[in-house]
């Protein structure tokens, strides 16, 4: 388990010539550290006095983002073990006519599974940012720069999982399925993007 590791063996490990884990798990590891960043914002904030004002709001922010840190935190194993499912399917006979049809049913089967995974990242990405967004505007002022940082974490996990999306659905053939998946990369970018200026903007005004 990738999470089970130190930090300075899951970056040797990141490091190293295997394939997995790769920019998959990364970008999933960038929501999840997103999501924490989030959740200490809210703490900073929960209980202060000088917030009282958005108590409740923030309380509820925080509750999402920790929720939204431990499914993310689980995508950066799934992210691996879909690109595991991949390979072993490459790896299956296809001496006859009927093991080369399983093995391509078997092929596609894992490449969607491994498209939609990442899909699922930034999806969970995208509301991290709006949340770090929200906290970033109302939050506890002396933690806006973690707010910010959460923010950018979570747009860069959430463009680091579509990038792996796309490289996937260049091998899938569903049309169905790939038309579906680029529509809903296309509205993630389209709310990612003006998510993202108003971060920037807040971050201006709050921090300089």
């Amino acid at each position: 388990m990738l999470m089970q590791m130190k930090l300075t063996d899951f970056l040797e490990e990141l490091g190293s010539n295997s394939p997995a884990p790769g920019g998959g798990s990364i970008a999933a590891l960038a929501g999840s550290l997103a999501g924490s960043l989030t959740a200490m914002v809210c703490r900073l904030t929960v209980g202060n006095s000088k917030y009282a004002e958005v108590q409740g709001e923030v309380a509820a922010i925080l509750a999402e983002a920790d929720s939204l840190r431990s499914v993310l935190a689980r995508y950066v194993d799934a992210d691996t073990e879909a690109f595991n499912e991949v390979m072993a399917a490459y790896k299956l006979p296809k001496t006859t006519e009927e093991e080369k049809a399983a093995r391509t049913a078997a092929i596609q089967h894992a490449m969607q599974q491994a498209a939609n995974l990442p899909l699922a990242v930034a999806e969970c990405c995208l509301k991290v940012l709006a949340l770090a967004g929200r906290v970033l505007a109302i939050g506890n002022a002396n933690a806006a720069s973690d707010a910010a940082v959460a923010g950018l974490m979570a747009h860069a996990g959430l463009h680091g999982a579509l990038f792996n999306v796309k490289i996937n659905l260049g091998s899938i053939k569903d049309g169905a399925f790939v038309t579906v998946t680029q529509t809903k990369i296309k509205e993630f970018v389209e709310q990612d993007s003006k998510l993202h200026t108003e971060l920037l903007t807040v971050a201006g005004r709050v921090i300089g």
